[in-house]
């Protein structure tokens, strides 16, 4: 298990780099919008007297290297007093400890908070996409695969290669247009009051995602799977008699599965952070139209979380998908045997 070990150490540590490099941009980057915090805050009214206050509560009357600095020593925290504090305000309880992002100037409230209230819902939606996405792709790419070369996988590539192209939001207008305008089946938009309303609301977008998704699923499923059909394991297999159904789900299909599931690791990690233009056209209220939301009302340390945490998604979505290839790859679990580079 040592290289395995040794593997994994060097992810992680190379994981904290990237947080770390992207949790420095975003914090410059949120303090550099134009535009003064407080005064968002407080009013365009507020004393001189209180809007300095305001400054000294949240720290912005420091430097910023202070500031900087700051920002990572309380981000994770332990609160020792209990007694309610102003510069506690920015702070969201995780058991005994207090994380904190920084205070929004428009939504009041802080941004741990805010993010541990919209991720869920991006979580859902992208859970949705992803299963729709992969089976559409999966699907396609195994019938163009069988058919190499005939009219089915003609019909298929042109489909996958009209799927990539297309924006996602040309895609949103055009199922926003076909399914809730003409047909009336699904709403617009939003997110439902009841159980219901929800799970309607959830298709639209769901299946956004998931066409532009399962395009590239359906290419690189494919790919790889013709390239192992074409193999000569496969053609062995066949000499010995085994059926096709087991040629292709045994032999063929599970060494494709490889760099399939690489992708949906990785792109599952990028759906949690946010899909932003897909989130907000259908008003979807999750991390991407929380982002977008902030940068249109100029509220910086929602910028800043926001990056953070998308950053942080894939981060962890990378970091399964290195405990995934040590489980796979019975090298890693070998001493004495060569490490992947």
């Amino acid at each position: 298990m040592k290289p395995a070990l040794r593997f994994l150490g060097r992810r992680l540590l190379w994981a904290l780099v990237v947080v770390l490099g992207v949790g420095t941009a975003a914090f410059f980057m949120a303090r550099a919008l134009p535009g003064d915090p407080v005064r968002m805050m407080l009013g365009p009214q507020a004393r001189p007297a209180d809007v300095a206050q305001a400054r000294a509560i949240y720290g912005l009357d420091r430097p910023l290297g202070v500031q900087y600095l700051r920002f990572w020593q309380r981000l994770v925290h332990l609160r020792r007093d209990r007694a309610p504090a102003p510069e506690h305000e920015s702070c969201a309880p995780l058991g005994p400890l207090h994380v904190d992002l920084g205070y929004s100037f428009r939504y009041r409230q802080p941004v741990a908070t805010l993010l541990a209230e919209k991720a869920p819902r991006s979580f859902e939606l992208a859970l949705a996409a992803m299963l729709l996405q992969v089976s559409i792709g999966l699907g396609v790419g195994i019938l163009a695969a069988r058919r190499r070369g005939s009219l089915t996988d003609q019909l298929a590539v042109g489909a996958t290669l009209v799927g990539v192209s297309a924006p996602t939001f040309v895609l949103g207008v055009v199922l926003q247009y076909v399914l809730a305008y003409r047909l009336g089946w699904l709403p617009y938009d939003g997110y439902g009051l009841t159980g219901a309303e929800h799970l309607r609301s959830l298709v639209l977008p769901a299946l956004t995602l998931a066409i532009f998704g399962s395009a590239m699923y359906a290419r690189l499923c494919r790919d790889e799977l013709g390239a192992a059909l074409a193999a000569d394991f496969v053609r062995t297999a066949r000499g010995k008699g085994a059926s096709e159904a087991r040629v292709l789900v045994v032999h063929a299909l599970r060494g494709a599965l490889v760099p399939i599931a690489t992708l949906v690791v990785l792109d599952f990690g990028t759906l949690i952070g946010g899909a932003i233009v897909t989130e907000r056209l259908f008003r979807w209220p999750g991390m991407g139209y929380l982002a977008v939301d902030a940068l249109v009302n100029r509220d910086g340390p929602v910028v800043f979380g926001t990056v953070l945490f998308s950053a942080a998604a894939i981060v962890l979505a990378s970091l399964a998908l290195d405990l995934l290839y040590v489980l796979l790859d019975p090298r890693l679990r070998r001493p004495g045997q060569a490490e992947p580079s």
